[in-house]
């Protein structure tokens, strides 16, 4: 028997793709590739959907919206059930089983060139791939090495999400956007938050700004917060949690985990086709190939850890694997939204990410208590805006304010489009509305 031969007998099935990993990215793929008549297998070893609308973005919205609207903890509890069908998939993987795609359950990894094997309950099998492999294997909640804490009962948002009451206190360790959102609905909900951060100011790298503004409201709140400090060790008994904070001891009834995402790379097999199996992520190109029959989406491309640039990229690499044109993977106006109240919404470079490219840097700000509905609402926050003044385009922006996450998508357009500033300026902006600030902000340029 050949070389050729021994590979070929040791293949379950061949398709035409592998999607390892049905995240949203994934999940998108997986179903608009089978619905153009391809062949598709789709590999998960958890829940069809990700963490999105699990854990995720769905689950920590509803808690964040019922703790703004003073309701109870357990109408969230009900709501976050309902949403995911008490973490069932059946919503997601139906969809895709209609579609035509095969749903295989288990650990996936790459074994070579368009190959992936899958260990699951009945043993491991091995598809082949005429086209190429599409991977979506997403991220994990990052849980940093403080001596103790991998002994104790700590949550992630993972926890969070099924929990039936809140706790009387909580130390949170992370204020970025995990850190920060559940941080302030808790504190609504009646429970005694403290945040602690390694960073001189919460929700790093945003513009700092929008970080002061926000800080103002979680103590408003009665949120603690703590930055520029250590986490020294953690330790818990029957009475709770014990955290030593550069010197200090502070105790609470439970600790929230909320320190970033790490990528789900490790043993997915990327020495297999020739990549690094110790990569913080996959480099990508425009058409998000990874390598010769290799594509890569989603949170571990290191491009930013949205649902919505998940989706986008998977677009991408369907109409690449479907032999379409363009258009083509461009990353100027990623947007994104902290759903914190007031909302923070960014799209593009900061202040300092343009400085840091060379550019020659314009920037205009605009108060939102100074704009007629920011002092209709007695509402907090900032619009800023940061210009290529050689160009005369924007190339970034941040709004924090009520509703921040919808009034930035105005500037994405933006900065997407490259639209003339000149243009911005002689546009109608309807009174009295909090977008109608942008303006303000644009004149201050």
């Amino acid at each position: 028997m050949t070389a050729r031969q021994d590979a070929e007998a040791e293949v379950d099935q061949e398709v035409d793709v592998v999607v390892l990993g049905l995240g949203a990215g994934g999940e998108y793929a997986a179903r608009k590739l089978a619905e153009a008549g391809l062949e598709v297998v789709g590999v998960e070893r958890d829940l069809v959907g990700g963490e999105c609308p699990f854990w995720g973005c769905t689950p920590s919205k509803l808690l964040i919206h019922t703790a703004h609207q003073g309701k109870p903890w357990s109408r969230a509890a009900e709501r976050i059930r309902e949403a995911n069908h008490d973490w069932t998939d059946d919503h997601h993987a139906g969809p895709l089983l209609e579609a035509g795609v095969r749903v295989v359950r288990g650990h996936g990894r790459l074994d070579g060139l368009r190959r992936v094997s899958v260990t699951g309950s009945a043993g491991t099998e091995t598809y082949a791939a005429r086209l190429g492999v599409l991977l979506d294997t997403g991220t994990a909640p990052a849980v940093p090495d403080i001596p103790g804490l991998a002994a104790t009962p700590y949550w992630t948002n993972r926890d969070v999400m099924r929990q039936s009451e809140p706790p009387a206190s909580l130390v949170v360790i992370g204020a970025g956007p995990i850190g920060a959102e559940l941080a302030q609905a808790f504190a609504r909900f009646g429970t005694r938050v403290t945040m602690l951060e390694v960073q001189d100011r919460m929700l790093c790298p945003e513009e700092p700004e929008a970080c002061e503004v926000v800080s103002r409201a979680l103590r408003d709140d009665g949120v603690e917060i703590r930055t520029g400090v250590q986490v020294a060790g953690v330790r818990h008994d029957d009475d709770g949690f014990e955290v030593e904070v550069d010197g200090d001891r502070m105790r609470a009834e439970r600790l929230l985990v909320a320190t970033g995402r790490r990528m789900n790379l490790p043993d997915v097999g990327l020495e297999t086709v020739g990549l690094d199996p110790e990569a913080q992520q996959i480099e990508t190109d425009e058409r998000m190939r990874a390598g010769d029959g290799l594509w890569a989406v989603g949170d571990i491309t290191g491009r930013g850890a949205y649902t919505h640039l998940s989706i986008y990229q998977a677009q991408v690499a369907v109409r690449d694997l479907l032999g379409e044109d363009g258009p083509w993977a461009d990353y100027r106006a990623v947007s994104h939204v902290t759903f914190t109240d007031p909302e923070v919404g960014s799209v593009g470079l900061t202040e300092e990410q343009a400085r840091d490219r060379g550019l020659r840097v314009a920037v205009g700000h605009a108060d939102i208590p100074r704009s007629s509905r920011g002092w209709i609402n007695e509402a907090e926050g900032i619009v800023k805006v940061v210009a290529d003044a050689d160009r005369d385009v924007l190339v970034g922006a941040t709004v924090v304010a009520p509703y921040g996450g919808e009034v930035v998508a105005l500037l994405t357009a933006a900065v997407h489009a490259e639209i003339p500033i000149a243009t911005l300026r002689g546009m109608h902006y309807a009174y009295p509305t909090f977008h109608r600030a942008v303006a303000a902000a644009l004149a201050d340029l």
